[in-house]
């Protein structure tokens, strides 16, 4: 575990402060300098590319992962890394060329009772195809256990260059269109950047011929497609879908409470990281014992940290709702549904690498469909019942059941699972403080009264965890920090 420590704690650096610039942009920067709609359209513009890039990576960045350690040769190593470059492309190519010829059709579905949409169409392809390329050189460097640049590349460039536009935007230097234009530019040099940093680490020559194990190859990566798909279809069809039913500016007030619910997924996001490639490695070196270790470390670990955000969310966010523009309300059932699912997310560990890079990663396919299935339909339903807030029963009621089909196929397949008595007593504690907080606050200003409830709060959560000793990689963190280790 100390190379996912050590990785780990930068990675949690980096993403904290990500999320931390990301919060400021979604909350009060995009809420004060630009109008409720366009900052819908550009939350819509982000997540409809999220729903595409798996499609058009074609899987290639988890394949790279799961199959390149297999490769010793270096010839063998460039003709599959060649693969993996070469592979988007030809989807990129064939989706350009299907999205050219029904370009009419695609911005009348798509604009719909939506006009504001219809310009800017074209430039979800766009960022689709600077998102999957970004994700198969981050995968590139997370195989020769380099995540940390990937991560501020993902992290912290593109929130960074959010701010600056943002701000462009405010002096009026930018236009709207020029916004969204030059964040189109940004996810492109991201990519480019990311690209040059993947070369360094392995000095590259492209090889137009198969590696041994091709067949395998394809295979894995059309399947890992979907479940790709899947897995992005669960976290952004329900703002896509909120466009269909509900005027675009519910896309933005759905948005601000789900990112502050997103926010849990800080730590998963840094350990997974590291623990996807160790994870690949083990089950290629038939680990078990090792693997098992990883699996009930990684889960009682996050499942401690990221429940102490939860905790600090869902006891902060009426206070921090006073200091949003009015015409952003709380959804609070959004807030408390979408935490709970990125909370179950994180109880998983590394759950998803050991099915992605093992032989039953073919049962995921099945599941995840019938899930995606079953989100659109909750969706279908669920907005025009519930509003805003039924999309977030829609996603949790999806996630539920997709994480609980996770957890039985590798307790059935590996016989194993992540759980121990500390994982019962760590989500008491969270259910404690939950209830315990949420309806006692200080009487001062917003910012205050969060600042010193979650001071409280985090010191208590942390200083009661390391009494009972649930962690002992958390214990070991808290005893180095004194001695300024």
């Amino acid at each position: 575990m100390g190379v996912v420590v050590n990785q780990s704690i930068k990675n949690v650096i980096i993403t904290c402060l990500g999320f931390g610039i990301g919060a400021v942009n979604t909350l009060f920067l995009f809420t004060n300098f630009m109008d409720e709609k366009h900052y819908g359209l550009v939350a819509y513009l982000i997540s409809a590319s999220n729903l595409i890039w798996p499609l058009m990576t074609f899987g290639t960045h988890n394949t790279l992962i799961k199959f390149f350690s297999s490769y010793t040769n270096r010839d063998q190593q460039n003709r599959f890394l060649t693969q993996m470059l070469v592979l988007p492309f030809i989807i990129a190519l064939i989706l350009g060329l299907i999205g050219t010829a029904l370009y009419s059709t695609i911005i009348n579905f798509i604009s719909n009772d939506n006009e504001i949409v219809a310009p800017y169409v074209w430039t979800i392809f766009i960022l689709a195809f600077a998102l999957s390329y970004f994700e198969v050189f981050f995968a590139w460097s997370k195989v020769k256990l380099k995540s940390v640049f990937g991560n501020i590349m993902k992290e912290l460039f593109l929130r960074v260059s959010t701010t600056l536009l943002l701000l462009l935007l405010y002096f009026e230097v930018l236009t709207i269109d020029q916004f969204i234009y030059g964040l189109v530019l940004v996810y492109l040099i991201r990519t480019f950047i990311m690209k040059i940093y993947a070369f360094s680490l392995h000095k590259f020559t492209p090889r137009f011929s198969l590696p041994d194990n091709y067949s395998s190859v394809f295979k894995y990566t059309f399947l890992i497609l979907v479940a790709g798909s899947v897995a992005s279809l669960l976290i952004d069809l329900d703002k896509v879908m909120i466009k269909e039913f509900l005027p675009i500016e519910n896309v933005a007030k759905y948005g601000i409470c789900a990112y502050i619910a997103s926010v849990i997924i800080i730590p998963s996001r840094a350990m997974h990281q590291i623990t996807y490639p160790l994870t690949a490695k083990l089950i290629n070196e038939k680990s078990l014992d090792q693997l098992h270790e990883l699996y009930r470390k990684s889960s009682l670990n996050l499942l401690i940290i990221s429940g102490v955000l939860f905790v600090l969310i869902v006891c902060n966010v009426q206070q921090l709702f006073e200091i949003i523009p009015d015409e952003y309300q709380l959804f609070i059932w959004v807030v408390v549904l979408i935490g709970i699912a990125k909370l179950f997310d994180n109880l998983l560990g590394n759950n998803n690498s050991i099915l992605y890079n093992s032989d039953y990663y073919r049962i995921i396919l099945y599941i995840g469909v019938g899930m995606a299935i079953l989100s659109f339909a909750l969706n279908l339903i669920c907005i025009p019942l519930y509003g805003v807030t039924g999309a977030a029963i829609a996603t949790f009621s999806a996630v539920f059941c997709y994480n609980i089909s996770k957890l039985l196929i590798v307790k059935v397949k590996f016989r194993m699972h992540p759980f121990s008595k500390n994982t019962f007593l760590a989500t008491f504690l969270i259910v404690v403080f939950t209830f315990g907080f949420y309806y006692w606050d200080f009487q001062f200003h917003p910012i205050l009264n969060i600042a010193l409830k979650s001071v409280l709060i985090g010191g208590l959560y942390l200083w009661i965890v390391y009494i009972l000793k649930l962690s002992p990689d958390i214990n070991t963190i808290i005893k180095k920090i004194p001695r300024g280790a």
